[in-house]
C-alpha cells in the first residue's frame, strides 16, 4: 500500500524518513501536495504492506493512503 505522512515539523519528518531507511521501507520526502495541509511542508511518501499503525509517532499530524491522484484519510493526531 502507499501512504503520505504528514508531520508536525520538518525535524519529525526527518526523523521519521531516516527511521523508515534504517527500517528498509521505500520512501521519499516531497512537499506536502495541494489538496493536503501541513504545518510544516514536507512529507514523507512510502510503500509499507504491514499495519501502518505501528509506524505511528508523536511527530505524525496525519496519514493518508495514496489510491492514484485520490488520497483517504486513515489517521489524524488530536
Amino acid at each position: 500500500m502507499e501512504y503520505m505522512v504528514l508531520f508536525f515539523t520538518q525535524s519529525g519528518a526527518i526523523k521519521f524518513y531516516k527511521t523508515l531507511n534504517q527500517m528498509g521501507v521505500s520512501a521519499e520526502m516531497m512537499p506536502v501536495p495541494r489538496k493536503l495541509s501541513s504545518s510544516c511542508g514536507v512529507a514523507v511518501k512510502l510503500q509499507y504492506n504491514s499495519d501502518i499503525q505501528s509506524l505511528l509517532s508523536g511527530e505524525i499530524e496525519k496519514i493518508y493512503e495514496v489510491k492514484g491522484r485520490e488520497y483517504g484519510l486513515l489517521y489524524e493526531a488530536i
